[in-house]
């Protein structure tokens, strides 16, 4: 009998041996998932990250280019209200010191439509600063300017919010 209990002391102290080794075990196994998992989570976030950033630029993009859409959509519109401006312009000219009712009205037509294209962010290119190949266009020479300046205005050039819409037309001194 007491072979017995020193027979069973034995095989509950190699059962907790045992499990202490199992505990163990399982102790470094979870400490390594639990690296593993945290590796994994820190992967996820940089993601996650990522893609919340990428999403922020291409909404940034397509509000810039939405914008930009927007502020040229009138460009050919625009291009052709300036033949109307062109033709106004040489009426009054070709009715000259003359003031009658029409001429008057052909003013202020002009004058009304100018106004428009204004409010819309057309403006007609400075030619008084002398001659900037980046709005000018040359072509031809005048005898009476001084050299790089502009003599005389064959057409005005016109820009849609800071961009050429049409080059003015310009005679230049050499």
């Amino acid at each position: 009998m007491a072979n017995e209990q020193n027979q069973q002391t034995q095989d509950v102290q190699t059962e907790q041996t045992e499990q202490q080794v199992e505990v163990e075990v399982s102790v470094e196994d979870l400490q390594a998932q639990v690296a593993t998992l945290n590796e994994s989570l820190k992967y996820e976030k940089a993601v996650a990250a990522n893609a919340k950033y990428e999403a922020e630029k291409t909404k940034e993009r397509l509000e810039r280019e939405a914008d930009t859409a927007k502020k040229f959509a009138l460009e050919k519109f625009a291009k052709e209200l300036l033949d109307s401006v062109d033709n106004l312009e040489r009426a009054i000219t070709a009715v000259g010191d003359e003031k009658t009712p029409l001429s008057e009205g052909v003013e202020l037509t002009l004058k009304s439509l100018l106004t428009t294209l204004e409010k819309s962010g057309v403006v007609a290119v400075d030619t008084t600063q002398g001659f900037n190949a980046d709005l000018h266009q040359a072509v031809g020479i005048s005898p009476d300017a001084k050299a790089g300046e502009i003599g005389v205005v064959l057409q005005k050039g016109y820009t849609l919010s800071g961009r050429l819409l049409r080059p003015a037309m310009v005679m230049v001194g050499q």
